[in-house]
């Protein structure tokens, strides 16, 4: 990408959905990902940053790159 952005196959702003809400539709949407594909989350809810990171170690999602309030998750 020339914006010097990482690369992603697939985008999604969750606005400021809370952590419950937004897990529940980032599983949905992961699911119907190849594997290997990127998501780019923006995600504005103030526990975004915690919560991301840790529901890709819990799934086995790769959390690729984080700058708040945007994420790229690699689907496992």
């Amino acid at each position: 990408m020339s914006d010097g952005t990482p690369k992603h196959d697939a985008e999604w702003d969750a606005g400021d959905m809370g952590c419950g809400d937004l897990v529940l539709e980032l599983r949905l949407r992961l699911k119907d990902m190849a594997a290997g594909k990127v998501l780019k989350l923006r995600a504005t809810d103030p526990g975004a940053p915690e919560d991301i990171p840790a529901w890709c170690g819990l799934t086995g999602h790769s959390l690729t790159h984080k700058q708040h309030p945007n994420y790229w998750i690699k689907r496992k």
